[in-house]
């Protein structure tokens, strides 16, 4: 049985499922919540997986009571069919109520974790809790199994899906030549965030960076991937730069142009682990509005919101939060990785150091945790 709350999870269970047929070896039956892609590998969802893919307490709160039936619907299935193992796939606030549940009413199911909470972040207590009903977690991040032990819960490292959307060979190449690029012109990709709050409270200081740079760096390109819904708030920004830029969209173009970049200037988030990924040298910025800021200051665990520094335990990536996120701090710490340096050279180091922790190369994330289901089973 799997259960999916939201579409990153139905991508991630579709590909659990295709490599658990492909290795097991006895016929399996799927049941649970999936979005279409499971459902296209043969879950036949109990309900619509859209009534529980629902963010923030605007979306959450009129739903409540939905969202309650849908957790005890959810449960009743597992105690009826009785499945020979359970997994639950991120959406936390939805699976680990689920989870706790079936582990109440039949505990003899195992249950698995596949997509760990940020919990080593600013729950720690949770991670004690999961426990008691969590059989063991499949990690996206090597050193998750670490902090889990640590705290008495058995854990594999998978791998993260960033592994498998990687650049193509070449791409960047052919990138620079569509657009009469040369291979030694600086190439300064710009992420703002996918998010329209998150671009609203950095195009601007983001903006000046960029003028900052193309001052100094005559020959400097400007390459922005946007998301379709933050496009034209970005389109309408980069109007008052006074540079030239190119807005790019689709994830082919994307995974071109990282290839193709010589350095990244970046909103915190899972971008900072692609950008390492395709071994493209960044500064990481953030700003938010003054709870949140002051949220992230004083309630999280972690000495950085880098998953490049956390995954390498020392602070390589500069970051700029809050108040030290001025066009002043991010052009400084921009302009050493847009061109030959001592900085730049020891900053690819360390991101090949991270693609080796990550484990590029190896067997892809769905083999990695369909081994890890199909032991349990």
């Amino acid at each position: 049985m799997l259960v999916a709350g939201e579409t990153s999870g139905d991508v991630l269970g579709a590909g659990l499922m295709d490599a658990l047929v492909s290795l097991s070896p006895v016929p399996l039956r799927f049941s649970g919540v999936g979005g279409p892609e499971m459902e296209a590998r043969g879950i036949q969802s109990i309900f619509p997986m859209s009534d529980i893919a629902v963010m923030g307490p605007r979306e959450i709160i009129p739903r409540l009571p939905l969202i309650f039936r849908r957790i005890w619907q959810t449960v009743r299935h597992a105690v009826d069919q009785k499945p020979d193992i359970v997994v639950v796939i991120d959406s936390p606030e939805f699976t680990h109520m689920v989870a706790k549940r079936i582990a109440k009413r039949a505990p003899g199911i195992p249950i698995v974790d596949y997509v760990l909470p940020s919990v080593w972040a600013w729950r720690q207590g949770r991670a004690r809790a999961m426990k008691k009903y969590i059989r063991r977690v499949l990690a996206l991040l090597p050193f998750e199994p670490r902090f889990l032990k640590s705290v008495g819960v058995d854990c594999d490292y998978v791998g993260h899906p960033a592994i498998e959307r990687l650049p193509e060979a070449g791409s960047g190449v052919r990138f620079r030549q569509a657009r009469g690029i040369t291979p030694d012109s600086p190439l300064l990709l710009v992420l703002p965030g996918s998010r329209i709050n998150e671009v609203k409270h950095l195009i601007d200081v983001f903006g000046d960076v960029v003028r900052r740079i193309a001052d100094e760096m005559p020959g400097l390109h400007i390459v922005i991937p946007a998301v379709s819904h933050v496009r034209p708030l970005i389109e309408a920004a980069v109007k008052e730069w006074d540079v030239t830029v190119e807005i790019i969209g689709g994830e082919d173009e994307k995974r071109a142009a990282f290839d193709a970049a010589t350095a990244a200037l970046a909103a915190s988030g899972t971008v900072s682990l692609e950008l390492a990924l395709a071994r493209v040298p960044m500064v990481i910025a953030y700003r938010a509005e003054v709870v949140v800021g002051w949220f992230a200051l004083n309630v999280l665990k972690i000495p950085s919101v880098v998953l490049v520094n956390l995954i390498l335990d020392r602070p390589s990536v500069q970051e700029f939060l809050h108040s030290r996120c001025t066009s002043e701090n991010l052009a400084e710490g921009l302009l050493p990785l847009l061109s030959d340096t001592a900085a730049r050279r020891q900053a690819i180091a360390d991101l090949d150091e991270v693609r080796m922790r990550m484990g590029i190369g190896g067997e892809s994330p769905n083999i990695r945790a369909a081994k890890a289901v199909l032991e349990l089973l």
